[in-house]
């Protein structure tokens, strides 16, 4: 058994003592439980797609809900409608989602900061296997933003296979760099640590904005390089004039789940 799988399965043992309670009704779609969590979920599209998109959010770093996320799902969800897709945005550990509700709070979420610890991966891990589960589907792809694109990164090394495909925007993908003069994030996992053992079958496209200036583009650059390297078929592309924030809305990202629907 190797290091990396050893790891993976004392953060899966760990997760498993969180002080959080699954969700108390497995047929609510509103909900999707984790390892021992219930995270939030908001469905769109018909039930019986062929594929199946899982959203991750960033980190909402400023504060409030976790909800920017929804109107750009339900928009592009409609836009590939002839895709036969279906859409569920989740809500990471320990955000609310606007509604008054919030996904449960493990000790590790540490209030939006250095929150990218495997306790939480591993339960955003737990929940997709569990949508699989309730939406049998040919392919799943996991789209996901800053802090979102991290843990999608993350669990693409940690539990190789669970995820087909994933759209990574404005992605903090090496964490060590992307903390230089800064507070280090000692408890969170570094994609770039996770690359060596994503699967050879994964597909990767990583999008980040010409004008991010908080996850820059060598950020992703380098992790998709990693990818390469092993000869996972991987792509990382600027969108020009984007922001931080704006590239997750931009049409870059339509068009690369679209590439990755389209992939044999």
């Amino acid at each position: 058994m190797t290091t990396k799988t050893l790891i993976a399965l004392a953060l899966l043992l760990g997760s498993l003592t969180a002080n959080a309670e699954p969700c108390p009704n497995d047929s609510d779609e509103t909900r999707i439980t984790g390892n021992s969590q219930c995270l939030l979920a908001r469905h769109f599209g018909p039930p019986g797609a062929e594929h199946l998109l899982v959203w991750l959010h960033g980190d909402v770093s400023s504060g409030g809900p976790a909800k920017y996320h929804l109107p750009i799902v339900e928009r592009t969800t409609e836009a590939l409608a002839a895709k036969k897709v279906s859409s569920v945005a989740l809500i990471r550990p320990g955000y609310p989602d606007g509604s008054g509700e919030s996904s449960s709070v493990d000790p590790q979420h540490e209030g939006r900061s250095d929150h990218y610890t495997g306790e939480n991966v591993s339960e955003v891990a737990a929940a997709i296997r569990n949508l699989k589960k309730r939406y049998p589907t040919k392919r799943v792809t996991v789209i996901g933003h800053s802090g979102g694109a991290a843990t999608t990164a993350v669990i693409l090394g940690m539990e190789p296979g669970l995820i087909d495909s994933a759209v990574l925007v404005s992605c903090p993908c090496d964490l060590v760099a992307w903390r230089a003069n800064r507070r280090a994030w000692n408890r969170s996992e570094n994609p770039m640590g996770w690359a060596e053992t994503v699967a050879p079958s994964s597909r990767v496209i990583a999008l980040t904005g010409s004008r991010d200036d908080n996850t820059r583009s060598d950020l992703a650059k380098r992790y998709v390089e990693a990818l390469v390297g092993r000869g996972i078929p991987a792509r990382f592309a600027e969108i020009p004039y984007a922001s931080h924030n704006e590239a997750f809305k931009a049409d870059e990202v339509t068009e690369a789940i679209t590439e990755l629907l389209n992939a044999p």
